[in-house]
Order: C-alpha cells, then structure tokens, then sequence
C-alpha cells in the first residue's frame, strides 16, 4: 500500500516527502479534533469492571 501512494505522488523524493507529511498531519488534525471528540462521548473511561 505505501509503495503504491509513494508511486502515485508526483515529484522527486523530497516533493513526495513533503506531500507525505502534510498528509499524516491532516489526518492526525482530523483525529484529534474531529474523530477522539466524537468517539469519547461513547466511550466513558469511569466504567471499570476492575477493582
């Protein structure tokens, strides 16, 4: 799979690189601000079943 996105971007090594890393920090953007949010009023951490 990363071969393939690393075939796919356009531009020398270091383009590529760059694209790369603006992409793993929008994704990770989207997570924390977007995704754990709305996955936390699921998940409530106060019910543990270990004592």
């Amino acid at each position: 799979m990363y071969a393939a996105l690393w075939r796919v971007l356009p531009g020398p090594w270091w383009v590529r690189l760059l694209i790369l890393l603006a992409l793993i920090a929008a994704v990770l953007y989207a997570l924390f601000y977007y995704v754990f949010p709305w996955a936390s009023t699921y998940i409530n951490p106060q019910d543990v079943t270990v004592e």
